[in-house]
């Protein structure tokens, strides 16, 4: 059993402008032109939900068509990063990816900085902008005939993020909430207007200070709280 790493980047730009910066910040890669693909941010679309290169921009109209990433039961996690994490802690991360559990477990690392750290946290809802040096993903996944002990792959995940406590954002840990979880917390779906106090609990992970003024704007467009699931943003009584 081995683990397998990649790094991948998206440059907004030609392959011409990028290999020169790449020289000089990253000499040690020896990026060339054959490394790199030009697409537009549509075709990358593509590529991203792991489609084979070269399909026609008509497979993001297609309903029917299955990516690989819906073809199996996965759950994911995520955390944002605000001190390098220690070597030895990494070390004890590697080591729980040779656990049977981890067979189809990824572990993604996404770089923030740059131009997010200008962006105000309360420019739009989501407010993990300057401080944070990256995000991280935590995804298992097994197959349908696995299903039945899909309890394996939960516990073996949760193991995995308890294990990431010391090291990660704290007070709130927060979370990304394209990554839906519901072990954050989640709402009491009988309850026909929600509740604020349930809400917070996982409110304030993904969205921080934002959450109250979520709750100000659903508060007014849907005071009634007919759009409604586990995590959503619950209206004032």
């Amino acid at each position: 059993m081995t683990i397998q790493a990649s790094f991948g980047s998206v440059f907004l730009g030609t392959t011409d402008k990028f290999l020169p910066l790449m020289a000089e910040k990253f000499p040690e890669l020896g990026l060339v032109k054959e490394h790199c693909m030009e697409m537009s941010w549509a075709q990358n679309s593509i590529s991203a939900a792991q489609f084979r290169t070269g399909l026609p921009l008509e497979t993001l109209l297609n309903r029917t068509q299955v990516s690989p990433l819906s073809k199996s039961f996965f759950k994911a996690k995520s955390d944002f990063v605000k001190q390098p994490i220690p070597v030895s802690a990494l070390d004890g991360l590697w080591s729980k990816l040779y656990e049977e559990e981890a067979r189809l477990a990824t572990i993604v690392l996404v770089a923030y900085g740059g131009i997010m750290d200008e962006i105000p946290q309360t420019e739009s809802p989501s407010p993990h902008r300057a401080g944070n040096l990256y995000t991280v993903l935590y995804v298992v996944n097994w197959g349908e005939d696995e299903n039945v002990n899909s309890k394996k792959s939960m516990n073996w995940m949760r193991r995995i993020y308890d294990y990431m406590t010391p090291f990660v954002s704290k007070s709130p840990r927060e979370a990304y909430v394209n990554y839906r979880d519901l072990d954050i917390g989640a709402n009491d779906v009988s309850i026909e207007k929600g509740s604020y106090e349930q809400a917070k609990v996982w409110g304030v992970k993904y969205f921080k200070n934002n959450f109250d003024r979520l709750v100000q704007v659903k508060t007014k467009v849907d005071p009634g709280n007919f759009f409604r699931h586990e995590q959503s943003i619950p209206p004032l009584p």
